[in-house]
């Protein structure tokens, strides 16, 4: 089992997870972040830590989400190891919460 980053993270970029991430699993990008399925050890501790709410356990991801197992798996491996806390985007807390982002995802 792993954690996934979700939909809702997109246009937010909070990154309070990554400071209590004890193996460095998270990867940034330009305007979302995802965790290493290969690095994650389930631990549980990121997931409280997001203002978004948008981590969850693979088997525990809500309806319509599945595709960002995948997503993070993908992009994990071309986005660099992000392992300090950075401001979220400007306008984050206007895209919180806001349904239909993943057209909206950056590469």
């Amino acid at each position: 089992m792993t954690f996934v980053v979700t939909e809702n993270c997109i246009k937010c970029k909070f990154t309070d997870c990554v400071d209590v991430c004890p193996v460095d699993c998270f990867h940034v990008g330009p305007n979302f972040l995802v965790i290493d399925p290969d690095e994650c050890i389930d631990c549980t501790l990121c997931e409280p830590e997001c203002p978004a709410e948008a981590i969850f356990s693979e088997d525990e991801l809500p309806e319509g989400q599945e595709q960002f197992i995948e997503l993070n798996a993908e992009l994990a491996k071309s986005w660099p190891v992000i392992s300090e806390v950075i401001e979220p985007l400007d306008d984050a807390k206007e895209w919180d919460g806001k349904p239909g982002k993943l057209a909206l995802l950056e590469k």
